[in-house]
């Protein structure tokens, strides 16, 4: 009985020595991988489990546009500070060929709205935890030439562009323009979509195809003569996809996520077209009502064609460019435009206002409708100086958006023209960063007299 407590008593003390140890290891062998040091690093241990964790948070001046109130204050210009995103992500697979992945996390939330994409919720505190995506992955086909992946879930496998599968990590301006997410929040839930998807390579030639369900669409009012609107009736498949054709060093696929920018870390020239298909999604009245029967429905066609550029420059320095352009073609149906204010800070029309139009309220603009868009993006990552560690890149954005539903009292398109830029301060990588942003943002308040106000946000990001 001696000889077995004293044993007992051994393995105890080897227990508590041992264990800062095995729980070491065994976090190590959690959050991650056997080699992997990257977002999307094809790298990975045959099993693993990685979690990544990131949040962004804005301090922000804007001078409103014309008429803008908070609860029927007027609000010229506000000071404003909110957490644009905060976010864990998990990954797993037991074996190469299988993979299950979740994401979530909360968005835009500021004093004054809990999280709401469009600014229209008044109740600030305790914003809403979802789940942005969550989907299991097959290996399929997997050989030098030609490799096959399929998954399904709630994806963000997406068509159109390769801003469409934006990584919100590593952005090189400080956040995506929106519009290359068409249907944010209407028939997608946050750009995701319930559906199958199949990914891959053949050769140089990166693609990703998807067919997705239309979310019960969250718009209202009745439709409208001659501009169409979401139709609550749609419940017709979306298809897309999008290819890239990699000229230089080939980039990883694992995850749906591309990268804004490298930071000269890799060699990449893509070309790529994209392209998303909902028909019946949007609709319009007809002149005479006659009930449902009244009714013209309209199919939504969504193009673009881009190009993405990230190259080192002087290795000794450490100098780098990274250049990203896209055009966007979109059919929504006649006439159609949305304005969009990223966690607006005045989303209401001040008492008392006559005319104008209420959807430009705050620092909404005109951001995607039926017509062209063009953007462009270039950034320039400056040689290392004060560390190795501290690097800083200054970057310019440009949008020149053409929409058929913006025309003054001539019958002219009025061109949504939109500058910006700014500088990422990074301390480690994207890992660790500040970013300061300018933005010179049209008012459409009045189509005839359109106006420009300047918005400054600085960004605090981190993510593990």
């Amino acid at each position: 009985m001696i000889r077995l407590e004293n044993t007992t008593r051994n393995i105890y003390k080897r227990m508590r020595r041992d264990l800062p140890l095995l729980f070491s290891v065994f976090v190590l062998s959690l959050f991650l991988s056997q080699n992997a040091m990257a977002q999307g690093s094809e790298l990975y241990g045959s099993k693993y489990l990685r979690v990544i964790t990131w949040h962004q948070v804005w301090a922000r001046y804007s001078e409103n546009n014309s008429n803008s109130a908070r609860q029927g204050v007027a609000q010229d210009e506000t000071f404003d500070i909110g957490v644009r995103r905060s976010r864990f992500l998990f990954l797993s697979q037991i074996s190469p060929r299988f993979l299950i992945l979740m994401h979530a996390g909360i968005n835009n939330q500021t004093s004054y709205t809990g999280g709401a994409y469009s600014g229209t919720s008044a109740d600030a505190k305790k914003p809403q935890l979802f789940i942005h995506d969550l989907w299991n992955e097959y290996k399929v086909i997997n050989n030098d030439k030609f490799k096959l992946d399929f998954g399904a879930g709630l994806h963000y496998w997406h068509g159109v562009s390769r801003m469409s599968n934006a990584s919100t990590l590593n952005f090189l301006a400080i956040d995506a323009p929106i519009f290359n997410w068409p249907n944010i929040e209407t028939t997608d839930q946050f750009a995701r979509y319930l559906g199958l998807y199949a990914k891959g390579k053949l050769g140089k030639l990166d693609y990703r195809f998807n067919l997705s369900e239309p979310f019960y669409t969250n718009t209202t009012g009745a439709p409208r003569v001659g501009v169409s609107s979401y139709s609550p009736r749609n419940v017709k498949k979306i298809y897309a996809g999008y290819v890239s054709y990699q000229f230089l060093e080939q980039e990883s696929n694992l995850l749906p996520f591309t990268v804004g920018s490298y930071l000269g870390s890799k060699k990449v020239f893509n070309l790529g077209a994209g392209f998303q298909n909902n028909n019946e999604a949007m609709w319009t009245k007809k002149e005479s009502w006659e009930g449902l029967d009244s009714i013209n429905y309209h199919n939504q066609n969504l193009f673009s064609v881009d190009a993405f550029l990230d190259l080192p420059l002087n290795k000794e320095s450490g100098t780098a460019i990274t250049a990203y352009v896209v055009n966007y073609i979109y059919d929504f149906g006649p006439n159609f435009v949305r304005a969009i204010g990223i966690m607006n800070p005045a989303n209401s029309t001040a008492q008392g206002t006559i005319g104008g139009n209420a959807a430009y309220r705050g620092n909404a603009v005109p951001t995607i409708g039926t017509g062209n868009t063009f953007y462009a993006q270039v950034g320039f990552l400056l040689p290392k100086t004060l560390s190795s560690k501290f690097r800083l890149q200054p970057y310019v954005c440009y949008t020149n958006a053409q929409f058929e539903g913006l025309k003054n009292a001539e019958g002219n398109v009025v061109p949504v023209q939109v500058i910006e830029g700014g500088a990422n301060f990074l301390l480690e990588g994207h890992h660790a960063k500040i970013t300061l942003h300018y933005r010179h943002r049209p008012d459409f308040t009045n189509i005839e007299s359109v106006k420009y106000r300047p918005e400054a946000t600085i960004q605090f990001m981190v993510y593990l």
